[in-house]
Parts: C-alpha cells; sequence; structure tokens
C-alpha cells in the first residue's frame, strides 16, 4: 500500500498525542469527552502532602500546619474564612478508632485553620447509615471534643437544601441538593478516612462527600445515590461542589470488609492536597491499590484532577517508604484487580 500524503491544514498526532490516547481509551470511554478535545486538554498537575503520626497522641497541628505550609495555605488565604468541616461518620462501635474519622483529627484541623486566622470553623455531617445522627457523634467520641472546643456542629441530613445543576453528569440526576449552609460558607474540607470499600474499592475524600448531601432528600442509606450509581455520584457530587482541601485520616485505617466491617491497620500517616482526586491517589497508593483500577477516580483522571502518580507532586514523606498492602477480599467484586502491581 503506498503511503498516505497528508492534505493541506492536516497534521500528524505527535508521538505524545498517541501515546497520550493509547492510555486514556478507558477514560474516553467513561466520560465521552471527544478525542479532539480530549488532545487539547492540558495535563492537570496537584501538590499532596504526606504526614507521619504514629499515634492520635502525635502534636497533629504540627503535622497539619508544616503540610499547609508545603501546600501553599497561608494566613493571608485563610483569613476571615468560613471552614466547614465534612469528618467521616458511618457507625458507632467501642474501641475502634478504624471507623470513623478520629476526634483528635478533627480537632487538630480545627486548631491549624484558627491558627491561620480562621473567621469560624464548624463540623458538618450527614451519616448514610444510621439516622440518629447525634448518637453517631456521641459515641464516636466527637461530641465531647466539639463541646469542649466550642465548635459547633450542623446535621447536614435534617437541613433544608438548595440545588445546583449536576456539573458532573455521570449520573442522570439533573441538580444536586446540598445544604443551605454551603451558601454561606467559604471552605469545604473533607476529612477522610484511609479505608478500604466493599461497593466502592477504596472510600477516601471523594466518596466521604456522600454525607454532605442531606438524607432528607437521598434518603438512607442515600438511597438515591446508590440507584444512581456509586462510582457515578461520586465523581459528580466532586465536580459540583468542588471542595477546597482534603485530608485523609491514617494514622489508623482499615482494611477488608470496609467500610464498617474490616480490620483496623495502623498506617501512621495523614494525607492532605488542595485537589480531591490526586490526594486519593496518593492515599491508594499508600494502601498498596492502583487508583487507575478504581471507577470513580479512573474518571475523574485530569478532568476533576490528576491521578497519575508523574502528575502528583509529591512533599512531606515519600509514598514507598509507607506503603503497606491493605487486605483485599476475594468475596468482594470491587477488590478484584485493583491491587497495585
Amino acid at each position: 500500500m503506498s503511503e498516505q500524503k497528508l492534505k493541506p491544514g492536516e497534521s500528524e498526532l505527535t508521538r505524545r498525542q498517541l501515546l497520550k490516547v493509547a492510555f486514556a481509551g478507558t477514560t474516553l470511554a467513561a466520560s465521552g469527552l471527544a478525542l479532539a478535545n480530549w488532545l487539547e486538554t492540558p495535563t492537570l498537575s496537584a501538590t499532596t502532602f504526606i504526614g507521619k503520626a504514629a499515634s492520635y497522641n502525635h502534636n497533629l497541628v504540627s503535622v497539619l500546619l508544616a503540610g499547609f505550609q508545603e501546600l501553599g495555605v497561608n494566613p493571608q488565604e485563610v483569613k476571615g474564612k468560613r471552614i466547614l468541616l465534612k469528618p467521616n461518620l458511618v457507625e458507632t462501635k467501642q474501641n475502634a478508632p478504624h471507623i470513623n474519622t478520629h476526634p483528635l483529627v478533627v480537632r487538630a484541623v480545627a486548631e491549624a485553620f484558627l491558627h491561620l486566622g480562621a473567621a469560624a470553623v464548624m463540623v458538618g455531617e450527614g451519616p448514610g447509615h444510621r439516622r440518629d445522627t447525634l448518637q453517631i457523634l456521641e459515641e464516636a467520641g466527637l461530641a465531647d471534643v466539639l463541646y469542649e472546643d466550642r465548635i459547633p456542629f450542623l446535621n447536614l441530613n435534617d437541613r433544608t437544601g438548595f440545588s445546583r445543576p449536576n456539573a458532573g453528569q455521570q449520573t442522570s440526576l439533573p441538580t444536586l441538593i446540598f445544604p443551605d449552609i454551603f451558601q454561606e460558607i467559604d471552605w469545604v474540607v473533607s476529612i477522610a478516612k484511609l479505608k478500604t470499600h466493599h461497593w466502592a474499592g477504596v472510600t477516601l475524600s471523594m466518596k466521604n462527600l456522600f454525607g454532605v448531601l442531606p438524607g432528607l432528600y437521598y434518603g438512607w442509606p442515600k438511597n438515591v445515590l446508590h440507584h444512581a450509581g456509586i462510582h457515578e455520584s461520586i465523581v459528580d457530587i466532586t465536580a459540583t461542589l468542588r471542595p477546597h482541601f482534603a485530608i485523609v485520616d491514617g494514622i489508623i485505617g482499615m482494611e477488608g470488609d470496609g467500610p464498617i466491617m474490616g480490620t483496623p491497620k495502623s498506617a501512621g500517616v495523614i494525607v492532605m492536597g488542595r485537589n480531591l482526586p490526586a490526594v486519593d491517589a496518593t492515599s491508594a497508593r499508600l494502601m498498596g491499590i492502583n487508583p487507575h483500577k478504581i471507577p470513580y477516580l479512573q474518571r475523574s483522571s485530569n478532568w476533576l484532577g490528576p491521578i497519575h502518580e508523574h502528575h502528583i507532586h509529591q512533599r512531606g514523606e515519600a509514598i514507598v517508604a509507607l506503603q503497606q498492602n491493605f487486605n483485599l477480599l476475594e468475596k468482594v467484586s470491587a477488590h478484584h484487580g485493583i491491587r497495585l502491581s
């Protein structure tokens, strides 16, 4: 066959573009993004920070402030801001620090933001598994911390909502309903837990956002979102809300049958960053899990943020020094094939 010559105005794909196309097949199929548009999309980058903390008695504020400094979060940016912290509260069980975001992490995050000059810090959560939010708050030990520190708590499940157009368009939901308080705050901070998940593979800062949508509208356990598609809903919420910061409590995480029935895993880390997909990709690698095998992360790749390791600038500790293989279960289909090779 003779070589076909290009007509005037046509151009060949560069080697870099060809490699990009080959790497991106599944992402394009999932997102529906046109090839021509995707080729012109700049490669996203982000910075994450990993800090070490052997226990919850560690000086966590110092770890967080070091992370803020590395990530460029300074007093000029935070001064006067109203900050909402969204921890992960799922279930209560005595002496189970692997299930919920630890109260001492929430306290340290609040102190760190106030230290930088935040005008107000509040905690909000709308658990999807248990209807009695205040019971979870008390039994998880967070109520005492918030009372001692005079930090207000907002039950997001029963608040009146307002709607925003669904910016993600991964589900058929035309709009998403957020609590009214979100119209008054400046920063939303997801404070997640480092855990495996029996439906999503992993649950980190993006999955943690299920709890910002009021159960008053979405039911229990946020059934509307489950029916619409878990991975798709995670992407839609993140794309529409656009949280400002993420912190993952990995001091004691959970492996196995998460997010409730798994077993504790001491990882000794706190992961931080401005970009949620990048933070979750870094967290997954610390768990020995390939973020490209997690559907909601793969759907987010180079759209909501970078998940490729070469596009994430790592600050603080190195991943390789702290990486552990979290236990994955053969009986859980979401765990199949996600191990980082």
